[in-house]
């Protein structure tokens, strides 16, 4: 096979995909043709919308047999695989807006409930109630956990959802009700957790190339690289999903804590020997389904996979992350603006490599826009210190407004029980770490005997641990 991009990989895993749900269900649907006459044109108007609502009904239908049932969801999973973008909105709305909670029939639940005298008459006023709570639309979604590939066409669903959901306030709640339902199936003792070593099945290989979020594999060779005797990739998989990942992790087992990621995605770079590696490092975690946003997995991963290589490697005494810094150039940014950034031996270093007029935290901004700039020693030698005082603060004391810290990704490590343990100047020089972070990496590392007491720091008082150099920068302005 040759090397392709990542989109052309992503695009047929996902043909691949909508044509297994098809094939699935072909067979399967077919005693329940007739329910809707005729196919529904892609859009779904107005007079197919009508039909399609009484379809919906015929699926909420509990006379028949569990056959009869899981032929009416195959084949309304079917009309809605025929439908175009729009079409698929209008579905998505119908289902939202008339299959919602009986509001009139939730009131008079109450009034019973209020008027039970008897502890009996309570327990049978509670249990209808919670009855008529439950929408409709939350029953006709579980009839797909009966299918083949049911599960997956859900998370898939509320990846549209997720979309969508802004546009309108009954598909938000629609949203909700599907990652409740998810969540419940996505529990943490539902999970498997795998290794994928170059003998799993190339579809699967195939996957991850699709899915990998952080730093782009760009092909088959790039892959086996990754997978190699001295890395690990391990992944979660949901027993409805088996050939699904739902969140992967890659590892890479050195000495001493990597501060590069060239470095370690070096396909030239001689095979170690992994029992005479002393250190694990997380240097890519990737969410594959994006359905199963909001449903916590990789605080899960992390410390399963920690447990795993300290069982197989005895010899590994750090576990840390090369993680980006994804929020940092933006808020550099937004920061410069306000002016005052820099101290005053910064602000010299500065002030020879831009315009005479302009004031220091311009030239920063001006600088790191540079193409190419890190090839340049004068400009890399002047960025260097503030860069890296900045980004210190940025991750030990800049907050959003909820309290957490404001990098989506130290937010993750610290809740997880991570500190921060040191910054990498130009340990990422790729396009995106440029953009993102200005090509600086940071270890977050996972000591074992402080992670709980770290997650509670965070969590409770919202405090950041970090390496005392770490500390030490943060302050300095």
């Amino acid at each position: 096979m040759t090397d392709r991009s990542p989109a052309t990989f992503f695009d047929g895993v996902v043909d691949r995909t909508l044509g297994n749900l098809r094939r699935a269900w072909r067979e399967i649907a077919g005693s329940a043709r007739g329910v809707l006459s005729g196919t529904p044109r892609p859009d779904l108007p107005d007079d197919d919308a009508a039909r399609l609502r009484q379809q919906m009904l015929s699926c909420l239908d509990k006379s028949g047999s569990e056959v009869t049932v899981r032929a009416r969801a195959a084949e309304l999973g079917r009309t809605y695989l025929g439908l175009n973008p729009e079409g698929r909105e209008r579905f998505l709305r119908l289902l939202a807006e008339e299959f919602d909670t009986d509001h009139a029939a939730v009131a008079n639940a109450c009034a019973v409930l209020a008027a039970a005298k008897t502890a009996s008459e309570r327990a049978d006023a509670e249990r209808h109630l919670r009855e008529v709570l439950l929408p409709p639309r939350v029953t006709l979604l579980r009839r797909f956990n009966g299918l083949p590939e049911g599960v997956k066409f859900l998370v898939d669903r509320r990846a549209e959802l997720v979309a969508l959901r802004g546009r309108d306030p009954a598909l938000r709640e629609l949203a909700e009700d599907l990652r409740e339902l998810l969540a419940n199936w996505f529990d943490i003792g539902f999970l498997e957790l795998k290794r994928i070593t170059w003998e799993a099945p190339a579809a699967l290989l195939e996957k991850l190339i699709a899915y990998e979020a952080v730093h782009d594999i760009r092909g088959w060779t790039d892959l086996k690289n990754r997978v190699e005797a001295d890395r690990r990739c391990f992944a979660f998989f949901h027993p409805r999903m088996p050939d699904e990942p739902l969140i992967f992790v890659e590892v890479a087992l050195v000495n001493g804590i990597a501060g590069n990621v060239h470095t370690l995605l070096d396909e030239g770079a001689p095979i170690g020997d992994p029992k005479a590696a002393d250190t694990a490092i997380f240097y890519s975690i990737s969410n594959c389904q994006k359905g199963l946003a909001g449903i916590s997995l990789g605080d899960f991963l992390i410390k399963r996979v920690v447990d795993a290589l300290a069982a197989e490697l005895p010899g590994l005494k750090v576990f840390a992350t090369l993680s980006p810094i994804p929020g940092f150039r933006a808020w550099l940014a937004d920061a410069a603006a306000e002016g005052d950034l820099l101290l005053p031996a910064e602000a010299r270093a500065l002030q020879p490599l831009g315009e005479a007029t302009a004031i220091p935290e311009e030239t920063l901004l001006h600088l790191v826009e540079r193409p190419n700039w890190p090839e340049e020693p004068a400009i890399a030698a002047a960025l260097r210190a503030p860069l890296l005082r900045l980004c210190a603060r940025y991750l030990v004391r800049e907050r959003s407004r909820s309290g957490r810290a404001l990098d989506p990704v130290a937010h993750f490590h610290l809740s997880n029980g991570a500190r921060i343990e040191q910054l990498n100047w130009l340990g990422d020089l790729s396009e995106k770490g440029l953009q993102q972070s200005a090509g600086i990496m940071v270890n977050y590392r996972y000591q074992l005997g402080e992670i709980e007491a770290n997650h509670e720091a965070y969590r409770g008082a919202g405090k950041v641990v970090a390496a005392s150099a770490i500390q030490g920068l943060a302050r300095e302005d």
